[in-house]
């Protein structure tokens, strides 16, 4: 049985930039670089010839990794969230709006409107589907629940 979710991961074209746009502009904790040659890597992922470069961040509750195909390398993919397979990670924040804001300037982009969850355990709660520079998608979470206007 399932206890606990130890990490979510998304798979990245170049892990420099990545780990630019987590660690200094989303500000993750980076705990470290590392390499997974071929023997193992193609033994994990079922990838012939796969070698891997992995980024791990530290969160609260959780670890967050970001991995790079140096050999073995796929296709880019459509990644909009209502393609099968297709995945999202939610992350929270304090601060929503320095996000969302400056967002393009890191080379993501919203990918539709800043909303409020309207019901549920985050009503009130503004939220905003986003993209990293790979286009994978990220939900922003307000941690709190905004003012009625």
């Amino acid at each position: 049985m399932i206890s606990l979710l130890h990490h979510a991961s998304f798979t990245v074209e170049d892990l420099d930039r990545s780990v630019t746009f987590y660690r200094d502009f989303l500000g993750m904790k980076l705990d470290g670089i590392w390499e997974r040659e071929s023997a193992y890597a193609q033994d994990v992922t079922g990838i012939a010839g796969a070698r891997l470069r992995l980024a791990y961040f530290s969160l609260e509750n959780a670890s967050f990794e970001l991995v790079e195909y140096l050999e073995g390398k796929g296709q880019i993919i459509d990644t909009s969230p209502n393609n099968i397979g297709s995945a999202h990670v939610c992350f929270i924040t304090t601060d929503f709006d320095g996000i969302v804001g400056r967002l393009g300037e890191w080379g993501g982009k919203i990918a539709g409107k800043i909303s409020t969850v309207p019901a549920g355990v985050n009503r009130g709660k503004r939220v905003a589907y986003v993209e990293d520079p790979d286009g994978n998608t990220l939900e922003i979470l307000a941690e709190a629940v905004s003012p009625e206007k």
